[in-house]
């Protein structure tokens, strides 16, 4: 189900490419410090420098000059940031020449493989359904054939 990107950022010659992992789907795509930290090739000090945050306000306005964070329900959420957000400051800001963004299969998860399992279980449940002879799939319908019976 979920995957991860890779934000490779293509610098100049003498500096290093770095990667970012994050999945696909738009709650779980996002990076932290860490992924951006490495991505950027900067310290960590330096990328919370780079972060449009202020202490009142959780979620402030667009900053263009700044590494903007997802939104935040609250103070203590970790500052999650979105690939496409950290490829648009390497290039717009820090004016690295050429950035990309990779999206790439992450290794699955216990839950990810019993969310599989499950969904695979109810395809089967679906599929018995569909393929059930002649016997309606409305409980209502079902009633109105055998007959209307008095509760016991």
């Amino acid at each position: 189900m979920a995957s991860g990107a890779l934000l490779g950022v293509d610098l100049t010659p003498g500096e290093k490419a770095a990667e970012a992992e994050a999945a696909s789907e738009a709650s779980e795509g996002l990076i932290g410090i860490d992924e951006v930290q490495k991505a950027l090739n900067r310290s960590r000090a330096s990328v919370y420098r780079y972060t449009n945050t202020d202490p009142r306000n959780l979620n402030p306005p667009f900053n263009p000059r700044k590494l903007n964070p997802e939104y935040r329900s609250d103070q203590k959420d970790p500052l999650m940031f979105h690939p496409n957000e950290v490829a648009r400051f390497a290039r717009d800001v820090l004016r690295i020449k050429e950035v990309t963004v990779e999206v790439l299969n992450s290794p699955s998860t216990a839950t990810q493989q019993l969310l599989g399992a499950i969904l695979e279980e109810l395809r089967v449940i679906r599929s018995r359904l569909d393929h059930l002879d002649g016997r309606p799939a409305d409980l209502s319908i079902r009633r109105d054939q055998q007959g209307a019976r008095p509760a016991a």
